[in-house]
């Protein structure tokens, strides 16, 4: 009934965006895919449905919209409500770095603070037209990996995942940037299937979600896949073994960037001795490390033990 008597009720862009929005209050849903607010979000749905471009101008949000394009946007805004599933799953594009990425539910939502990091070159950590190789470990839908790419042109890039779901996604958004030349996917537990490679940069967003996160989740997170959230009780569990290892994989002036979310307590607590470079960012985002090479070093009988 609802459905039907909005086709029949709404006509314009603005009717359906502003009853998307009431919708999204009246069911609270939950934002964290790309928008944090019911405006935004019942925007965006309803413009990729219509394929306009996200900043339209105000003359076309009076344009009246066919009965096919009214039913086509009010199932859409509807399915955000009645299965909880994150926009991005429901248009299969999520916007990183300026760059809308294919995404499904074989894969985590891009939304790390990395990318304020990739679009910095790493400076001053790295010295750009240095860097040679770059892991992106754990790369999921493959964004951090395609933009590091684009940022280092000259350099090699490895997407590495333990899911093949995942680089299944990854290779779909290669192949649609055309980085095949420079961006190898890898199907790798860590750095298994990596053994005798070593990067300037190794950059990880890992699953880091602890037991008690896991818990809480909101629904629309429960649509993610558990591989890429899920990380034991303390959500260190693969943390401390890429702490460990990375030794191996790092050349002489290397970094090691991870992102562990809100177990950056467990980590400080297990770990007080390490002096974790805790990075700022300006758009938002924290509990990002930094370590150098030689740090990574001097602690490597540390991590072998924590992680024993």
């Amino acid at each position: 009934m609802l459905r039907e008597q909005a086709v029949k009720d709404l006509v314009t862009l603005r009717d359906f965006i502003r009853w998307g929005m009431s919708r999204f209050n009246e069911a609270e849903i939950y934002f964290g895919h790309g928008t944090d607010n019911a405006l935004d979000e019942a925007a965006y749905l309803v413009l990729h449905t219509l394929h306009l471009p996200p900043q339209i101008g105000e003359p076309y949000m009076d344009a009246r919209l066919t009965e096919a394009e009214r039913r086509k946007v009010v199932d859409i805004l509807l399915r955000r409500v009645e299965e909880r599933l994150p926009a991005p799953y429901l248009t299969h594009e999520a916007w990183y770095g300026g760059i809308p990425f294919y995404v499904d539910e074989r894969v985590l939502i891009p939304r790390s603070p990395v990318i304020e990091l990739v679009e910095a070159h790493f400076e001053p950590w790295v010295q750009p037209e240095k860097v040679q190789n770059i892991l992106d470990l754990c790369t999921g839908s493959g964004c951090i990996a395609i933009t590091c790419a684009a940022a280092f042109p000259e350099a090699h890039v490895d997407a590495a995942d333990i899911s093949r779901d995942a680089l299944a996604v990854a290779d779909i958004n290669v192949e649609r940037y055309d980085m095949g030349d420079q961006v190898r996917t890898v199907e790798s537990d860590l750095f298994s299937a990596l053994k005798g490679q070593r990067y300037d940069i190794i950059v990880s967003n890992p699953p880091y979600v602890d037991a008690q996160d896991m818990a809480s989740l909101p629904e629309e997170y429960r649509h993610e896949p558990v591989l890429a959230l899920e990380a034991g009780p303390d959500g260190l569990e693969l943390v401390l073994t890429m702490l460990y290892e990375a030794m191996y994989h790092l050349e002489q002036n290397g970094i090691l960037v991870v992102e562990v979310g809100n177990s950056r307590e467990a980590l400080e607590d297990l770990l007080p001795e390490v002096p974790f470079l805790w990075l700022e960012f300006e758009r938002g985002g924290e509990g990002v490390f930094l370590l150098t090479a030689d740090k990574v070093r001097e602690h490597h009988e540390l991590f072998r033990l924590v992680r024993s």
